[in-house]
Formats: structure tokens, C-alpha cells, sequence
């Protein structure tokens, strides 16, 4: 049985949302929303690259099977395509089409800025759907959005309804005791080349792949949680592989607790817009 509620009657037209980005977080939200009966697309942004892939859709891009708690994602070229994959209610359309090709399928209810860019200043979405929410530093509502949620492991899942998310400070939340440091960063713009699947075991100092032809090491031993896919182009300062410490307790597939948790902050303040004050919300989880 599904965690959310159904948000509309199921005889009307689903909300259509937005979601930008295909990384994890941003497919935690989009499984979250068709839990809870909106109609999703995912819009592909190239930074950073996706490296938890098989907590994402990201995949779907490239003609995989991308899965997340019984949601689907699939590409779409085409918004007749988008359409079509909309028909399963348990599916999302995954695409590299951009919002102003998306906004003409019909009124967006919702955009959701997902896409992490911790270093850059996100454009002001705010008019462009009945509600726009930013996730993580860079939004303040009221200036580029109408609700933010907080990603800062001190208030993760946190939603605002006024001021600013803070700004990234270069440090990452512990993962069985490892932080920045299980993370390979890129050194330099180039392509990457890996063989390595996720998932696999990893010693320190194993072989990860090659930037432009300079081998990147893992820093840690463990388990592969994370990596970039094979073959793409990646900007100076982006991460490419990421280890998890914790071996037999490794997760690198599905929604972990700081996705969800964000996931369903979001759908919540979704609803405070969207729904009518009389409507019986439930909890989500």
C-alpha cells in the first residue's frame, strides 16, 4: 500500500509537476508526488552528473530500468510521449526536454528545483506554476521561490516559509563514520571512463576509473554507492565515485531516510498550497 494519500478525486485531471533535476533526491520527490497522485516529469540538468544512480531515474535516460519503491521512470522525447507515460499512474517521464517545452503541454501546478546546484544562484521560477519549491542552498522564498526545503544536515527536511536555505559549507553528512572523505572530487573538466558497477566491493586505493586518462583511486575502503556513468563529461570540482564504509549495512539502491525525509517535506508543503484548507491530509513517511 502506498505511504501517501491521494491528493485530488481520481475522476479529475492529475496536478502536473515539474521536477528539475534526476538525482536522487529529486527522484525521491517525484516518487513521493506520484504516491500521492500527481502527474510527474523529471527534466534532465547535465550539473552536477548523477552518481547514486540506482536510487534515481537518472537511468531511464539511457534505456534502463530505473525503479524507485514501485515507481517507474521513462524517457520521453516527445510530449505525446510524456502523455502516454502518464496513462500508468505508477509512472514518471524521465526527459532532457527543458521547461519551456514542457510548459506548453498544460498549466504546471507545481515545479519543484531539485537539482542541487550547491554553488550556483537558481533562477527565479516563481509565476511559472502554482507553487514552486526549492530544494537546498541557493532559495530564498519569497525572492526565487514560494517554499523552500532545507537539505543542511542539522534541519534536514525543514520547510520554510520565509527567509533562506543555508548555503552549503563544503561539508558532507557521516555515513558510517566517513563525511567529505568518501568522495573523489574531480580535478579537472574531462571525460570519465569507469568499468566499475555500483555496488561492488572496494578496497582503498582500488581503481575507480579515469579522468581524461588520470586514474581516480577510492579513498576509503567499502562498498561502491555512487559513481558517475561511463563516458561522461564532467566539470572541474564535481563528485565522480562515492564510497560507503559500512559494508554488510551498505545501501546504494531505493529511497534512504535523508530522501525520504526531504521527499516528503516537500509533498507536504505542496499540499499547504495546492489543497483546500478543509481537505483530511495525512502523514507522510
Amino acid at each position: 500500500m502506498k505511504d501517501a494519500a491521494k491528493t485530488q478525486d481520481s475522476r479529475a485531471p492529475r496536478h502536473l509537476a515539474l521536477v528539475l533535476g534526476t538525482n536522487e533526491i529529486a527522484s525521491a520527490i517525484a516518487t513521493k508526488l506520484t504516491e500521492a497522485s500527481f502527474a510527474v516529469v523529471m527534466s534532465h540538468a547535465p550539473f552536477p552528473p548523477v552518481i547514486r544512480r540506482r536510487m534515481s531515474f537518472h537511468d531511464a535516460l539511457f534505456g534502463e530500468l530505473s525503479q524507485v519503491e514501485g515507481v517507474v521512470g521513462k524517457r520521453a522525447d516527445t510530449l505525446l510521449e510524456i502523455v502516454r507515460i502518464h496513462a500508468d499512474p505508477s509512472s514518471v517521464a524521465v526527459t532532457e526536454m527543458h521547461l519551456s517545452d514542457i510548459i506548453v503541454l498544460r498549466p504546471l501546478s507545481v515545479i519543484v528545483d531539485a537539482r542541487m546546484q550547491k554553488h550556483r544562484a537558481p533562477p527565479d521560477l516563481s509565476g511559472l506554476a502554482r507553487v514552486t519549491v526549492g530544494i537546498g542552498p541557493g532559495f530564498e522564498v519569497g525572492g526565487n521561490c514560494d517554499t523552500a526545503i532545507e537539505t543542511h544536515p542539522a534541519q534536514t527536511g525543514a520547510i520554510l516559509s520565509r527567509g533562506a536555505t543555508k548555503a552549503a559549507d563544503g561539508r558532507s553528512r557521516e555515513l558510517g563514520e566517513a563525511g567529505r572523505e568518501r568522495f573523489v572530487y574531480s580535478h579537472r573538466h574531462g571525460i570519465w571512463r569507469t568499468v566499475v558497477d555500483i555496488g561492488t566491493p572496494v578496497s582503498k586505493n582500488m581503481q575507480m576509473g579515469r579522468l581524461s586518462g588520470t586514474p581516480v583511486l577510492a579513498p576509503i575502503e567499502g562498498v561502491l554507492r555512487g559513481i558517475a556513468r561511463d563516458d561522461a563529461r564532467v566539470p572541474e570540482g564535481v563528485k565522480l565515485p562515492e564510497i560507503d564504509p559500512r559494508k554488510r549495512l551498505s545501501c546504494w539502491t531505493g529511497m534512504d531516510e535523508r530522501g525520504r525525509t526531504i521527499a516528503c517535506s516537500t509533498v507536504a508543503a505542496i499540499e499547504n498550497f495546492i489543497l483546500p484548507r478543509s481537505h483530511d491530509r495525512r502523514v507522510y513517511r
